[in-house]
């Protein structure tokens, strides 16, 4: 194999034209459509030499390499075993603390509203829209049974399910075995805290034994795979009832999956968008009292705004991967789809911690969020924040200032798509070269990206994370407020937000109404929310700020219209739109 030397310029001109000299006739003909070749990959500047030089290389030393880490490793898809060693840390040193620091502080949990005097309500569906306290109650005090909910909260998913499409497999056997521990474990005295009897249902990405992990895909839809997720076992740890595995669009991309597509429950002739479809409109309509859903790129914020849910997309390495389905492991994160503020801050609690197989997770000391006193916060607010959350938390003291957040890096969109793209194709690399993304539910999705993934050269992946180093640095640098308020949706922010790990939780700030209704007689309603930002490891800050918004206000509180429509309005026909593409630029 030819080798490029440091020679002089004469040396250097000589041994290529040995080595153009020593090429067959076959090598040279090879050399036209690699250089045309490389033109994709933008290195045009090689000569005829140094491109045949390379072909050579490539054939002898690369390609053998390739074909035998991939038999190591990639044998199967989905990202569950080998996770790469190269592991994202999102804490910024001037504000967070390490594992070593907070270890001995870890076990402190957050403390539990009270619900005192709730009485349980006549009718199943005020059962079915009362929050995780407020059942933890109920539960407490003998009102009601785990058993008895988990009953409500099934009837209503059977009930409504035609119309959401938000459910891919019942866990009903599981559920009423789990409900009948969770009673005989109260009736003995044992109460494990406030998820203790409350049914939930979990992103069908996340393994549980014995039912089917469908990744929302066709390909894999009778998939079982025997592993217990991690946050699965802290759930079931928490007392909590698996009752259902809700929809993920198909390999967790948008809301699109090989039973139809989900829809939104303040609107049905929308769709949910976001891989955590099933979690946001199963929590919107009271089918379950709160999901676990992820998100890699806007898979939480997108679908809890459509379905105006409260939500929080945890800091990156907040709760535990293992058992889940990988796209990117530097970008994936769980969090809770919620009724409110207060039910995510307990559910996140229940849920968060080091996972001993995910490289990537902590144990991340947060304050009790029901303890901060947010008159001592400063809280910016962007351009298109909705005012009226600023303005409620001015009247409650806090300290609200406009504010910008700068950074000079103009490709973040870019970073994204390299980043999660690449990453997913070395989770799905099988399943490209095998032709199974031809069978794929939407070819303007994965199996588009996943094409041009291919095409992204090594050193312009790791070109793109110093860049994303970059581009978090600058926003360390600009972030001098304690939390700010912005649009939850809008996709710069949310790429920006995924690339550096922030949390931030989407609350409901509202409703407007639809546009172009079928009729003035239906009481179909657009969400409006907004979304509160905290730098990584400071989820208590913002989970602080949208308690105290929700304390006066009922927006999170409103049921959508799904148990009447109106007169003039039915269930439409499915929707052939495609789904945008994920953009490149702004």
């Amino acid at each position: 194999m030819a080798t490029q030397t440091r020679d002089s310029g004469g040396e250097f001109n000589e041994k290529n034209e040995k080595i153009k000299e020593s090429a067959t006739e076959e090598e040279v003909k090879e050399v036209s459509p690699l250089k045309n070749a490389l033109k994709y990959f933008d290195a045009e500047f090689f000569s005829d030499e140094k491109v045949l030089e390379m072909g050579k290389g490539a054939k002898d030393f690369n390609v053998p390499i390739y074909r035998a880490n991939r038999k190591l490793v990639a044998s199967e898809d989905g990202g569950l075993h080998d996770p790469s060693v190269l592991v994202f840390n999102p804490e910024w040193s001037s504000r967070s603390s390490s594992d070593a620091k907070t270890s001995k502080n870890f076990n402190k949990r957050f403390s539990c509203p009270t619900a005192s005097g709730v009485q349980k309500p006549n009718l199943d569906e005020d059962v079915a829209f009362m929050n995780v306290f407020e059942l933890g109650h109920l539960l407490k005090t003998k009102q009601t049974t785990s058993q008895e909910l988990t009953e409500i909260f099934l009837r209503r998913m059977k009930k409504y399910d035609h119309v959401l499409e938000a459910v891919i497999s019942y866990t009903e056997e599981l559920a009423f075995k789990q409900a009948k521990r969770a009673d005989d474990l109260l009736n003995q005295g044992v109460y494990l805290g406030p998820l203790h009897g409350i049914p939930y249902g979990l992103k069908d990405t996340i393994s549980v034994p014995q039912y089917k992990t469908t990744w929302g895909s066709k390909t894999v839809q009778n998939q079982v795979i025997d592993m217990e997720a991690w946050v699965y076992k802290r759930l079931k740890a928490a007392g909590a009832v698996l009752i259902a595995k809700l929809v993920t669009g198909s390999l967790a991309y948008d809301d699109i999956w090989f039973g139809g597509r989900t829809r939104n429950p303040w609107n049905i002739e929308e769709f949910s968008t976001g891989s955590s479809s099933g979690p946001a409109a199963s929590t919107s309509a009271g089918l379950v009292p709160f999901a676990i859903g992820s998100e890699t790129a806007g898979s939480m914020t997108y679908p809890s705004a459509r379905c105006g849910v409260t939500a929080i997309r945890p800091t990156f390495g907040m709760v535990g991967r293992t058992g889940v389905m990988s796209l990117s492991e530097s970008l994936d994160k769980l969090g809770p789809f919620c009724r409110s503020a207060t039910d995510c801050a307990l559910v996140l609690d229940a849920i968060r911690g080091k996972d001993p197989d995910d490289l990537s997770s902590k144990n991340i000391n947060l304050e009790d969020p029901f303890s901060i006193d947010i008159t001592k916060l400063t809280v910016g607010y962007l351009e298109d924040a909705e005012m009226e959350v600023v303005n409620v938390l001015a009247s409650k003291g806090v300290n609200v200032i406009p504010f910008k957040l700068d950074y000079t890096v103009d490709s973040v969109q870019g970073i994204l798509n390299f980043t999660m793209d690449v990453d997913t194709l070395s989770h799905f690399d099988s399943w490209q070269r095998t032709g199974q993304d031809d069978s794929y539910e939407a070819q303007d999705q994965w199996p588009l990206e996943l094409r041009r993934a291919r095409m992204v050269p090594a050193v312009d992946y790791l070109q793109a994370q110093r860049a994303r180093g970059k581009l978090i640095r600058e926003v360390c640098e600009s972030f001098a407020v304690d939390a700010f308020i912005g649009n939850a949706t809008d996709w710069e922010r949310v790429c920006m937000g995924n690339l550096v790990g922030m949390p931030v939780i989407v609350v409901p700030t509202g409703f407007k109404s639809t546009k172009n209704p079928p009729s003035g007689n239906i009481r179909r309603r657009t969400t409006i929310t907004t979304g509160i930002y905290a730098p990584p490891q400071h989820d208590h800050v913002a989970l602080a700020l949208a308690i105290a918004y929700q304390s006066v206000t009922d927006h999170h509180k409103q049921r959508p219209p799904i148990d009447d429509l109106g007169p003039d309005d039915s269930i439409p026909n499915h929707s052939k739109a495609n789904y945008p593409p994920r953009r490149w630029h702004p």
